[in-house]
């Protein structure tokens, strides 16, 4: 890598960390607004599996046709239960589609676990009846999709489902409500033993264990397998509601650039990673350099976050330009601190050109053929009477979610994360990752004699870098193997909310 970083050891907090409502779940602030030149809207709704990182849903999306406004309402770690207790039912309803295919199963399955998402089956197939007959009565035609298999290989060279009592009970409310009906559990069965288990496994991504080590994921999908079974669906669908025919590919959907990059880099090929933002990312007193540790060999780690900088004066000076000659696969973008400040070479309301320079920014990635990755900001360290201090970034955390999710692009909420983990730490427990000698110091704390608790030390680069590359690979899920374990003892920090969430 060219950053110059050694490895960082750290202690890491464990702990649960939720999101609202996820980003592929999002939609915008007018859900029933239609993209202009269509004339059908479908949402999926589901589970992991349908979403459009670890599912079938952008495979899906992109073998229809134009006319059709595709809309991937899929939550990762959902279930028919807490689908509903999340909102996102409500949600979906109110984008009012024309037709929902609806699929669940993975994460309503009964283990011993005993998770609160988790149903018996008779409360599957009543929650599944209570979908169809709410569809129906807003006026949207529900399709059923049996639970995409897992590839559950055994012995003898075949799948062996653990789903087949979800998918016989899911076509048993389909018939008898005379619902259109996907049988998506017998046909990645079938096409899952037609090419054997070595290519099958090919069509999935990998996760890390609770070690950091390595192994496939038998459940979500990388972008190939996400058009192959996508392309299934699409057809099954033109099958399984004839009307709907005309709007199904007559080929099958090719990946895109990204989509090829992420195939690329799944393979092992070597890429570039571009880090932009403010000196909370810089080399001197950023995360940046403890991000760059992380990663394996193949990958240069370029940091060009400088201090003081806003959305505004990264371009206005240069720097973006310089960070787009780079050519880099993957751009980190993150900004805030200095976009709040009142100087007029710098500021930006978060809600006028912060969210206009965040754009741009997306835009111009994709325009060079990379992938953005928006990235919000650390927080600072300051707490009054034990808690934590606001300090206005937590407008600019929400402008950068919102800009992320209507772009589609992938957004590692380092703001809400870094708030969660320092909200149960002390002023002085804080302040262990407080930068000495930062030359940004004397703006933000007005004097050199205070704690600068912006900036951070070794350690404190180790912790948050650690942060958003564990977070960032369970949504931009092909940079899973570029992103070496945890140290051997160490426990993971906080994850938010991402669509590889459930099994």
């Amino acid at each position: 890598m060219r950053i110059a970083a050694r490895s960082l050891g750290a202690l890491f907090l464990c702990a649960a960390f939720t999101g609202a409502v996820a980003e592929d779940a999002y939609v915008g602030s007018q859900p029933a607004q239609r993209r202009p030149g269509t004339t059908l809207r479908v949402d999926l709704i589901g589970d992991s599996t349908q979403t459009g990182n670890a599912g079938y849903g952008r495979g899906f999306c992109a073998n229809l046709s134009e006319k059709v406004d595709c809309l991937n309402m899929a939550k990762g770690g959902a279930s028919t239960k807490t689908y509903r207790e999340l909102g996102l039912w409500d949600r979906s309803l109110s984008t009012k589609p024309d037709y929902m295919l609806i699929q669940f199963g993975h994460n309503d399955m009964e283990t011993a676990e005993h998770l609160d998402r988790q149903v018996s089956m008779a409360d599957y197939e009543k929650n599944l009846r209570r979908y169809v007959e709410e569809a129906r009565a807003h006026s949207i035609k529900p399709v059923l999709v049996t639970p995409l298999t897992r590839r559950y290989f055994e012995n003898d060279g075949k799948i062996h489902s653990d789903l087949l009592v979800h998918a016989a009970t899911m076509k048993r409310v389909a018939t008898e409500m005379q619902v259109p009906l996907i049988d998506l559990q017998s046909e990645s069965i079938a096409y899952l033993d037609g090419i054997g288990e070595q290519a099958g496994l090919k069509l999935g991504i990998t996760k890390k264990d609770k070690d950091g080590k390595l192994h496939p994921d038998k459940t979500h999908l990388d972008w190939q397998g996400s058009y192959v079974f996508g392309r299934i669906v699409a057809i099954d669908l033109g099958k399984a509601v004839p009307a709907l025919r005309q709007y199904v590919r007559a080929n099958a959907a090719e990946l895109p650039p990204e989509g090829q990059l992420a195939m690329r880099v799944i393979q092992g090929a070597p890429f570039k990673v571009v880090l932009t933002g403010d000196s909370t990312v810089a080399l001197e007193g950023g995360w940046g350099p403890g991000f760059c540790a992380t990663l394996t060999p193949n990958v240069t780690c370029v940091d060009l976050a400088q201090n003081g900088r806003s959305t505004k004066s990264y371009i206005d000076e240069g720097w973006w330009k310089k960070a787009l000659d780079e050519k880099g696969s993957y751009y980190f973008i993150q900004f805030g601190h200095n976009d709040q400040k009142d100087d007029p070479k710098r500021h930006a309301d978060p809600d006028g050109l912060y969210s206009e320079n965040l754009r741009r920014f997306i835009q111009d990635v994709r325009s060079i053929g990379g992938i953005p990755i928006i990235v919000s900001s650390l927080s600072r360290r300051n707490y009054k009477d034990g808690k934590l201090v606001k300090d206005g970034l937590e407008e600019y955390s929400a402008a950068a979610r919102r800009v992320a999710a209507e772009e589609k692009v992938t957004f590692v909420d380092l703001f809400s994360l870094s708030q969660h983990f320092l909200s149960a730490k002390t002023q002085e427990e804080a302040d262990a990752f407080n930068a000495t000698t930062h030359p940004d110091a004397n703006a933000e704390n007005g004097s050199a004699v205070k704690p600068d608790r912006t900036h951070l030390n070794d350690k404190g680069k180790a912790v948050f870098g650690r942060m958003v590359a564990d977070n960032v690979i369970r949504t931009q899920v092909e940079l899973g193997p570029n992103v070496n374990g945890l140290p051997e003892g160490a426990t993971p920090v906080l994850q938010q909310a991402a669509p590889t969430d459930g099994h």
